[in-house]
């Protein structure tokens, strides 16, 4: 069926209960987006909460509206109960019910309107209404669009507009990728106009890491980063051992997979990072090489062309051995 943006506009109308998910392990754009949205709907009167499926980055704790947000694994019951009462559920920056993490099950068995936001490619089915661009920069951009489409501009204030910018800078490395459409600045500059300031973004997001973080990087780049010239790949893998040793915090590692591919001649990279339940791991690449196609395929996983992740059930050891056995198949060396 088809919504048009007056049908939309009386889901979100004043005292509707609108509640607001995104997926597991949130990252910048998905608490952009999510208290850009936050904020947008506390002016539009409505009754707001954000729920996300675990904790998320100390260095995002400063985003307006934060401390509002519940974190569905440490305060279930509320969790739960927030998403059955809510008339209308915002799923922002997820394509599939599966990448929301537990609050999945919840999700799924609510009655609520859902609305999709989100720019990964090939959306599931399981909202009533899906605003899906995968050329679009971040969901954080879309959510701004969205507010346009709603004629809503005028409830854009400084806490709405500080959030997206966040979420937009973040999901592009600050703009050094997925960041090439003239649209993408036109909407940063009408977010600058609300007062934003720039410079104080990126000191609160990328110069605000602990200590033991920037000793651990340099351990990465010094002990356990390994170059393939052979596969124009190199990796990153860091057992749950090396993370204790340097006292490892949730979003210590953001960005540690861009890093390998500054070296002249590489396009593909990894990081492996060991947790409790197997290994995590995320790709980035260079070029026509799909990332989000190779881990799909091998490492139940997906995202964008150049930038996504997985997970795998195996040891380290059998994850990079399985990692660096598919490289001679898709560098032209397959038998």
């Amino acid at each position: 069926m088809d919504y048009s943006r007056e049908d939309i506009k009386k889901r979100i109308s004043p005292n509707s209960r609108v509640l607001i998910v995104t997926h597991k392990n949130p990252d910048g754009d998905a608490m952009g987006a999510s208290l850009g949205m936050y904020n947008f709907l506390k002016n539009m009167g409505c009754t707001v909460n954000v729920v996300t499926p675990n904790e998320y980055p100390r260095f995002l704790k400063w985003l307006p509206g934060n401390a509002q947000v519940t974190v569905f694994n440490s305060e279930k019951t509320k969790a739960k109960n927030l998403i059955s009462k809510a008339d209308t559920v915002f799923c922002l920056d997820f394509n599939s019910p599966g990448r929301a993490g537990e609050v999945n099950f919840s999700l799924t068995a609510s009655k609520a309107f859902k609305i999709l936001i989100d720019h990964h490619p090939d959306p599931e089915p399981f909202v009533d209404y899906t605003l899906s661009d995968v050329t679009v920069s971040s969901t954080a951009e879309l959510v701004f669009r969205f507010i346009e489409w709603l004629d809503c501009r005028e409830l854009i204030d400084h806490a709405v507009a500080e959030s997206l910018f966040t979420g937009i800078m973040t999901d592009t490395g600050c703009f050094s990728y997925n960041s090439s459409q003239p649209e993408t600045y036109r909407v940063l500059s009408e977010l600058m106009k609300m007062g934003v300031d720039k410079d104080k973004v990126y000191d609160r997001v990328y110069d605000n890491f602990s200590e033991e973080r920037m000793r651990l990087l340099g351990y990465c780049l010094d002990k356990k980063m390994v170059v393939l010239p052979r596969y124009s790949t190199a990796y990153i893998s860091l057992t749950k051992k090396e993370k204790e040793k340097y006292n490892f915090a949730i979003g210590d590692s953001e960005g540690f997979v861009n890093y390998p591919l500054s070296i002249k001649d590489i396009s593909f990279a990894a990081l492996f990072m060991e947790n409790d339940n197997g290994v995590k791991l995320s790709f980035r690449s260079k070029g026509d090489f799909s990332v989000n196609d190779f881990s799909r395929r091998h490492f139940d996983g997906g995202g964008h062309k150049n930038a996504a992740g997985g997970e795998s059930e195996l040891s380290m050891e059998d994850t990079v051995k399985k990692f660096c056995s598919l490289l001679p198949k898709y560098f032209g060396e397959d038998d």
